[in-house]
């Protein structure tokens, strides 16, 4: 039977969907030729459509650009966060899951060219800035301090700054990404992602876990998971 969408006029389902591919057109741009460099024309361009239908949609680039981000990344956040919500086992294998997922949902995905973009360029962009730290980086933050909590908090790990430790993942995770996009086709010997972020686990585990914590958590084989 044919859902109501499929039922309703091909130019009225084609309206539908403008959004979305104005957004992945926007995204693709974006990360391949950075913000400034990023014209609507081509935007518009790229999805099909005229730059005066781009208009009734958002009203200029800085719009566009929030919604790429509102649309990608933060129901990654969202999910994240929800984890950390109801998770009830040990904090070593919540933390596990959210940096492999975080992997998986952006790391390994397109959407990595943002983070590049924002550090590239958003000294020229404050509004921008301002935006993504509020949008992204303050709940992402807080996301990942709750886990080093929630950490101490049960005996398992021993206490440590949370925001300090906080800054020193991110920052790891950070470079992982701006490896993947500046320096991938010059390396003398890549580094699989993987490999890298299994150690990098396995090396904050280590310097976390509380030292009369017994738990095959933390001396468990990586694996591949899933933020949801």
């Amino acid at each position: 039977m044919p859902t109501p969408t499929e039922n309703k006029p091909r130019w009225e389902r084609r309206k539908e969907e403008r959004p979305h591919e104005l957004l992945t057109a926007a995204l693709d741009l974006f990360v391949d030729k950075g913000f400034a460099a990023t014209r609507l024309t081509d935007v518009a361009a790229r999805a099909g459509v005229s730059k005066g239908t781009l208009y009734l949609y958002f009203t200029n680039k800085e719009d566009l650009f929030k919604a790429v981000v509102r649309e990608n990344l933060l129901p990654v956040l969202g999910e994240a966060e929800a984890l950390v919500s109801v998770f009830e086992g040990h904090s070593a294998d919540l933390f596990r899951n959210i940096i492999l997922g975080w992997w998986q949902r952006i790391g390994d995905t397109k959407l990595s060219g943002i983070t590049k973009l924002m550090m590239a360029e958003s000294g020229n962009f404050p509004e921008l800035a301002q935006f993504y730290h509020q949008e992204m980086i303050l709940p992402g933050t807080t996301m990942i301090v709750r886990v080093l909590e929630r950490g101490m908090k049960r005996g398992e790990f021993r206490n440590i700054d949370p925001y300090l430790t906080t800054q020193a993942i991110i920052a790891s995770m950070i470079m992982l990404m701006m490896s993947k996009h500046a320096f991938c086709n010059c390396q003398v010997k890549p580094v699989s992602p993987l490999d890298y972020l299994n150690n990098f686990v396995d090396l904050c585990l280590h310097g976390m876990l509380h030292q009369d914590t017994t738990t095959a958590a933390a001396a468990a084989p990586p694996q591949t998971t899933h933020l949801c």
